[in-house]
């Protein structure tokens, strides 16, 4: 008899729940890699987004209003967030799978959990992509023993710090971006383009509208200082189709008007010829690492949030690259430090050949060996630890 309650000769049911973009394109490889190993009479259902829905998983449950980013943002979405809570774990109970798989969003995904776990303890849970306990909260590690079994993390240095806080057992399947390396890093033509004039400048300034209003008159202020002092550069500026025309608004009074792109082929071609980025913090930065662009980090945050974050937060750096080398060789500039006059010199010192850029290339040369997979694809990975549970 299975965890679940099924028989054995049965084909397995296995339950998976993503809250927003990131889970749901992770929760597509993982279903890809399951199928692949089970064979497609395996029962796949649960929560999820497009992605999901295009390896065959229709979601039972809608996510579009769950995506959620800030502090302040979880109260005025409180009642949807319950309700989704509720008939999630309704479902759950319901199929009474084999396994449960949660994915990344903690504040979605494990009231889930804990709710399932006490209501049918039975059912073997699955957190893949740990919380970020070694930034702030450090005692959920020790808490998710009640009702996480394993944890799949994509960051390498997360097992220790799960051993160490006295988490549940954790294990390391490999950061996503691995599986992009190929449309990352440059060709021969590419890498040349890199070192050719004018060189070329990657600004991202974020993926959500909020992070448009905040961050793009600080980014052209620093354009525009870099242009005063006589420095060359041809920026491009990758972003969403949804907000291409705030961007382009924003960008308007910009000294220097940066080529715009909106397709992933166009965003990968700029990750292989650029010279230098000007980024906020985020995932985008541990891509550009891994395509061995140097970068100049920024991030600014409401006061409240803030005020929070710095009572908080455990770690000397927020940058994931920096956190995964053991070493802040990115420069990051966080609240007031997020101004023009501290960004244009860093940045400089990343465009021209000086100490400063070679540092970083240097260590971004070392980053594919300590995120090793051995030659699997995280996916798989992922895959192969699920199955090891349900069996």
């Amino acid at each position: 008899m299975s965890a679940g309650g099924a028989d054995a000769r049965k084909p397995p049911t296995i339950f998976l729940i993503a809250a927003e973009e990131s889970g749901d394109r992770l929760g597509s490889g993982l279903i890809k890699a399951l199928r692949e190993r089970l064979g497609p009479a395996a029962n796949i259902v649960g929560v999820g987004g497009r992605h999901m829905a295009e390896q065959g998983m229709m979601s039972v449950v809608p996510i579009d209003e769950l995506a959620i980013i800030g502090f302040m943002a979880i109260p005025k979405r409180l009642p949807v967030i319950l309700r989704r809570i509720r008939e999630a774990t309704d479902e759950v109970l319901k199929q009474r799978p084999d396994v449960l798989v949660i994915i990344d969003s903690p504040d979605f995904t494990h009231r889930v959990a804990r709710r399932v776990r006490a209501q049918d303890p039975s059912i073997p849970i699955v957190d893949y992509v740990s919380p970020t306990v070694w930034v702030w909260r450090p005692g959920r590690a020790r808490k998710m023993r009640a009702y996480v079994d394993r944890i799949l993390a994509v960051l390498p240095f997360e097992p220790e710090v799960h051993r160490k806080l006295g988490g549940p057992p954790c294990t390391y399947v490999g950061h996503p971006l691995l599986n992009e390396l190929d449309t990352l890093r440059p060709a021969a033509q590419e890498l040349a383009r890199r070192s050719a004039p004018p060189p070329l400048l990657l600004v991202l300034p974020g993926s959500r509208r909020s992070e448009i209003k905040r961050n793009m008159a600080v980014f052209g202020d620093t354009l525009r200082l870099l242009r005063a002092q006589g420095i060359a550069f041809e920026p491009v500026l990758p972003t969403v189709p949804g907000l291409l025309e705030s961007v382009r608004a924003a960008a308007a009074d910009w000294p220097v008007q940066p080529r715009i792109v909106v397709s992933d082929d166009d965003k990968k071609a700029a990750f292989r010829t650029a010279r230098a980025a000007l980024a906020k913090s985020g995932t985008v930065t541990l891509e550009l690492a891994l395509a061995g662009v140097p970068m100049v980090t920024a991030y600014r945050v409401t006061e409240l949030e803030a005020f929070v974050a710095r009572r908080v937060i455990q770690t000397s750096s927020i940058i994931l690259a920096n956190l995964i080398l053991g070493e802040n060789v990115i420069p990051e500039f966080l609240q007031q430090d997020f101004t023009a006059e501290n960004l244009a010199p860093a940045l400089r010192d990343v465009l021209e050949d000086t100490p400063a850029r070679q540092r970083q290339v240097d260590a971004f040369a070392r980053l594919e060996e300590i995120m090793s997979t051995g030659g699997k694809r995280p996916s798989e990975l992922a895959a192969d630890n699920v199955i090891a549970i349900l069996r």
